[in-house]
């Protein structure tokens, strides 16, 4: 396949290097993977970037408690990163680590750009306020909770739970305060800019709130990039962490390649409880470097399990490899996909994956290639049947599958409801299952085996098309439907799901296998 749409360049949030990765990790890495994955096959060239945030006070804490330098226990657990990428057949394009010299180049680039182009953009002053190092983000004092401990002692704690600490040092500020105005009107021109629409109406209220000048760079630790000519200060996280997205396109070279062609990001995927950073932060930044602001920042939910919120105090952090050892890769990938509403939070049980997990592939696509591969290797010898004249249920389930089903799930997907796209190909699905049971081929078999083959031949293609249809969400079990129906490699593309390339009467195919064996249900909890 060749891509001839235009390039698109998408980004996972980078994950934090204090601990191991957990499921939540695993949906957003394999939520932009779909995306990823669903654009090449739409015919676009694709940069997908992922990686790890490896600078920060909490990290540098975080090294210190386990007795290990912030470099070897970066490396320690950017590693689970990679492999969890790996284990979950991530097709990333690049793996960023913030604490390589590409990234210190381009993190100290935009920093003197945006000084640059308006020296009064960052001062040096003393800051005084609240800070969550979990959370490594300022807090005005409106925002803090107090409460009280069992001694009478009151803490303050940030609007995410984590406790603040009040902070006094020498500090240069970024003058966020002067991009209010302008961050409104680009909302407003840009409506797309942010999804779904509660988090813009979210971060809208809160510029018009009014913007305070944000402190950018440290002072009492030195875990990170140093500030370009005072190196007693380094930058703050945030802002060198959002920096990776251009540093992995070249940046500071505005005139590489991959700068011109994927700048701007056409979308940014991110964690719900991170989107002041990039949808106020990041995009006042580049204001600030006078570099365009990307397309889109996509902010999903979390996933609770039986109900509640992933903690380690509740002792309920699935990590992704649980998943996977329970249900299979593709298996993970598609429950995540399939039961992770829009932008909002989702909810896992062992009892409701395993009925998923059974419903929907062993007994519904499983299923419907299993019975229908079997029925033409031993009623046609073997061989895909040739078709003889298609009666108006034939035409039906073909026109579906060919005009109907990847028009839905492109409307869908460009919304990143992968829930919604698969809903449309499971229609289809359920629609091939009932044509089965409709058509009888088994009673065609000995009443007119000339119906039989016509009947086994429609299902075939049908099963093509879903084969191509739901590589995006199972590559892997995608791919092995089409090797079962010898599909030719280089017309597995979307635009191969119409009638022009239909499946040839009297090619061979093997001994059909199993695609999703179903799961016993009295396994134990995954988590």
């Amino acid at each position: 396949m060749s891509a001839n749409k235009d390039p698109f360049y998408i980004t996972t949030a980078i994950s934090y290097v204090n601990g191991k990765p957990h499921l939540g990790h695993a949906y957003e890495a394999i939520l932009t993977d779909v995306m990823a994955r669903f654009k090449r096959l739409d015919g676009h060239e694709v940069m997908f970037l992922t990686g790890t945030d490896e600078h920060g006070q909490k990290v540098a804490k975080t090294a210190e408690s386990e007795g290990m330098e912030p470099k070897a226990f970066c490396d320690k657990i950017a590693a689970s990163f990679v492999q969890m990428a790996d284990d979950l057949n991530i097709s990333n394009d690049d793996f960023i680590r913030t604490t390589e010299e590409r990234h210190h180049k381009a993190s100290q680039a935009i920093w003197n750009r945006i000084k640059e182009n308006n020296p009064d953009d960052i001062y040096l002053d003393k800051y005084q306020g609240w800070y969550s190092v979990r959370d490594e983000a300022y807090f005005a004092e409106s925002e803090l909770t107090e409460e009280e401990d069992t001694d009478g002692n009151k803490y303050k704690l940030a609007p995410t739970g984590a406790p603040v600490e009040w902070v006094e040092e020498s500090s240069y500020f970024f003058r966020l305060s002067a991009y209010g105005d302008r961050l409104l009107e680009y909302y407003e021109v840009h409506p797309e800019f942010i999804e779904p629409e509660s988090r813009r109406n979210e971060i809208i209220s809160f510029v018009k709130s009014g913007l305070q000048d944000i402190s950018i760079s440290r002072t009492n630790f030195n875990w990170g990039v140093p500030v370009p000519d005072d190196p007693d200060h380094v930058m703050y996280v945030w802002l060198d962490a959002l920096a990776n997205y251009i540093t992995a396109i070249g940046y500071p070279d505005e005139g590489a390649e991959s700068f011109q062609k994927f700048w701007p990001a056409d979308i940014h995927v991110i964690g719900k409880d991170i989107i002041r950073f990039h949808c106020i932060y990041w995009p006042a930044f580049l204001m600030a470097a006078n570099l365009p602001l990307p397309h889109k920042v996509f902010a999903h939910g979390f996933i609770n399990v039986q109900g509640q919120k992933m903690s380690k105090s509740v002792g309920n952090v699935i990590a992704p490899d649980d998943l996977l050892e329970t249900y299979g890769l593709d298996q993970t990938r598609y429950l995540l996909m399939r039961e992770v509403p829009h932008g909002q939070d989702g909810n896992f049980s062992h009892d409701h994956a395993v009925q998923r997990i059974n419903s929907d592939l062993a007994n519904g696509l499983g299923n419907l290639v299993q019975r229908t591969l079997s029925m033409i290797y031993k009623n046609c010898e073997g061989k895909i049947p040739a078709p003889g004249e298609f009666t108006k249920e034939d035409q039906e389930i073909l026109a579906h599958a060919h005009e109907k089903l990847l028009p839905k799930m492109q409307g869908e997907a460009e919304q990143m409801k992968f829930h919604r796209v698969l809903e449309s190909i499971w229609r289809l699905v359920i629609d091939a299952n009932a044509y089965v049971d409709a058509q009888a081929p088994w009673t065609l078999k000995k009443e007119d085996p000339k119906r039989m083959k016509t009947v086994l031949y429609v299902l075939a293609e049908v099963i093509r098309v879903l084969g191509i249809a739901v590589q995006p969400v199972v590559p892997e079990s995608g791919a092995k439907i089409l090797d079962q129906l010898e599909v030719p490699a280089g017309t597995r593309d979307f635009s191969c799901m119409g009638a022009d390339y239909t499946l040839k009467g009297a090619t061979e195919i093997e001994q059909p296998q199993g695609i999703f064996p179903r799961l016993e249900t009295g396994k134990e909890e995954a988590a």
